[in-house]
C-alpha cells in the first residue's frame, strides 16, 4: 500500500475510524521502510453543527497539514433531491470531493479508514441487496484520476479502532447524518451483531471468506517457503 516517496491524504470525516487512521499513519510514517508523508483532508458536508476546530488542533498538535473542503451536498442530496437511499449518491459525492482535493495537493494515494467489520457489511450488503458477491478492494487505482485508494486500517476489528479512539483521546465527530441508523448498512450491522450471539467467530469467517474468495484484490497471497540459512546450496561450491 505504500511506497517511497508517496504522499497520503487521510480522508478525514470526524469518526474514530478516519482519525485511527489518520493517527496511525503518521506514527507509522516516523519509522517505515520507505518514506512517505501524510496530509489530512476533509469533505464539510455542510451538515448543520458540524465544526472541524478539533480535528484542526489534533493536526496541528501531530504536525499534519490539513484541509477543510466546503461543499453542498447535504444540501443537494437531502433537501433539494430528497433521496430516499441516499448514502450510495452521497458517498460518491464525498468520495469525488475528497480525490480532486488529494490531487490538488499534490497526493498520490488517498487513505480510508474501512475496518475488517467495513468489509463483512459491505460484502453481504452486496449479496442481500444487490444479488451478487462483491466488497471494495484493499487497493484501488484509478485510472481516470491517478489516484490510489488504500485502506490500511482493514485487518484491525471495529472494536479496537473504539478502544484505540478512546484510549487516545481522539475528536470523534458526534453524529450528525440524518439517516444514521437508518440505513441499510445499519440493519446488516445489526443482523451481523445478532448472530454473533450464538457464532462469536461470525465476522472473522466471513472476512476470511473474503479472503479465499476470487475477488480482485482479495486473495490471500501464496504462503512463502521460509529457508534456514544452512540450508541454502551455493551452486558454485560443486
Amino acid at each position: 500500500m505504500l511506497a517511497e516517496g508517496d504522499y497520503v491524504a487521510v480522508g478525514v470525516s470526524g469518526g474514530k475510524d478516519s482519525l485511527t487512521t489518520l493517527l496511525v499513519l503518521k506514527v507509522l510514517s516516523g519509522f517505515y521502510p520507505q518514506h512517505f508523508d501524510v496530509r489530512a483532508i476533509s469533505i464539510d458536508m455542510g451538515f448543520p453543527g458540524a465544526d472541524f476546530s478539533p480535528i484542526a488542533a489534533l493536526c496541528e498538535r501531530i504536525e499534519v497539514p490539513f484541509t477543510v473542503v466546503p461543499t453542498q451536498i447535504y444540501e443537494l442530496v437531502f433537501n433539494v433531491r430528497q433521496e430516499k437511499n441516499p448514502c450510495s449518491l452521497c458517498a460518491n459525492m464525498r468520495r469525488g470531493a475528497l480525490n480532486r482535493a488529494a490531487i490538488a495537493h499534490g497526493c498520490n494515494k488517498v487513505a480510508l479508514g474501512h475496518h475488517r467489520d467495513d468489509a463483512v457489511e459491505t460484502f453481504l450488503l452486496s449479496e442481500f441487496y444487490e444479488g451478487r458477491i462483491a466488497c471494495f478492494q484493499p487497493v484501488t487505482f484509478l485510472d481516470r484520476s491517478g489516484v490510489t485508494l488504500i485502506r490500511p486500517m482493514l485487518y484491525v476489528p471495529e472494536k479496537e479502532m473504539r478502544a484505540f479512539a478512546r484510549r487516545q483521546e481522539l475528536p470523534v465527530f458526534p453524529r450528525l447524518c440524518p439517516q444514521e441508523g437508518n440505513s441499510r448498512r445499519a440493519e446488516v450491522k445489526a443482523l451481523i451483531a445478532s448472530l454473533r450471539e450464538k457464532n462469536p467467530d461470525l465476522s472473522e469467517l466471513l472476512f476470511g471468506a473474503i479472503q479465499r474468495s476470487s475477488l480482485p484484490g482479495w486473495r490471500e497471497p501464496s504462503p512463502r517457503k521460509f529457508i534456514k540459512p544452512e540450508e541454502h546450496r551455493d551452486e558454485t561450491s560443486d
